[in-house]
């Protein structure tokens, strides 16, 4: 028997990313006695200013973004009860082909090597049995969500650890089911163009393709919580307009792609832990 308890460890890339991509396994798991830690890579500067001001609009200040975002971040980690809270604190990289991308001190300009490094430790530092991170594309192609995938496959190849690891992502059939709410709830929703919507129809995998499904419906109070405590970023106003109820029916469960396994655990699985106890 291991001397520690069962870890999951969520490397991701700004504050409030924990709450929508896996605000429901952090507070399940967490209720479960397993213990949670979350990475966080960037200091989210890049985002939302007070009022909604944009970053190189006047009145964006990155460093006053970055201080409220990590106030609203430790409220997010309160909610869903997750144990350790660990930043790397990288500057925000922005989206893709914004000037930020090439400032220096960014993530995207950080080594590949310098970062894994460091998450190379928390992983020692940890144990983590499961490890959950973005997949290669960083899900939707955000330059500091597809740096936070190469860090933590780095770190983990580093270290030789070999604990369960999962790409987050999202059935095709539920992108579908997102279009149809956000024109529901989104009185300034327009339609994308030809192009933008056969870039969206990319997003996720086929159902069939996802190894992973985690039920997390009951803490779809929790996750709700835990992303309103962002209410700064103007994104997470659509989730919240919802109401729990709707939000829950939508995003009460997660899903995974499975990348690394020595259990043999059987796919499709409703378990990050399944093998594991």
């Amino acid at each position: 028997m291991v001397d520690r308890p069962l870890t999951l460890m969520a490397v991701h890339a700004h504050p409030d990313d924990e709450a929508t991509g896996t605000g429901g396994v952090l507070a399940r798991y967490a209720a479960e006695g397993i213990r949670t830690v979350l990475v966080t890579c960037t200091d989210g500067g890049c985002g939302d200013g007070p009022g909604g001001v944009k970053p190189g609009e006047p009145g964006h200040d990155p460093a006053a973004v970055a201080a409220m975002r990590r106030q609203e971040l430790e409220a997010s980690c309160e909610v869903l009860k997750v144990s350790h809270l660990e930043l790397l604190d990288y500057a925000d990289s922005g989206m893709m082909g914004w000037p930020a991308n090439d400032a220096p001190g960014s993530f995207w300009q950080t080594p590949v090597e310098e970062g894994a490094a460091r998450l190379a430790e928390l992983l020692r530092r940890y144990q983590p049995d499961v490890v959950v991170t973005y997949d290669e594309n960083g899900f939707y192609g955000h330059p500091d969500h597809i740096q936070a995938n190469r860090i933590t496959m780095a770190a983990l190849a580093m270290t030789g650890m070999t604990p369960k690891v999962y790409w987050t992502t999202a059935p095709r059939s539920m992108m579908q089911r997102f279009g149809e709410v956000m024109r529901e709830f989104g009185a300034d929703w327009e339609e994308p163009d030809p192009a933008e919507a056969a870039a969206m129809a990319e997003i996720g995998l086929p159902d069939e393709e996802i190894t992973t499904w985690v039920d997390t419906t009951e803490f779809g109070g929790q996750k709700f919580d835990a992303l309103a405590a962002h209410a700064s970023q103007g994104e997470n106003i659509f989730f919240l307009k919802m109401g729990k109820e709707r939000f829950t029916e939508l995003m009460g469960v997660e899903t995974f792609v499975r990348v690394q396994d020595t259990t043999d655990a059987a796919v499709p699985e409703s378990d990050l832990f399944a093998g594991l106890r």
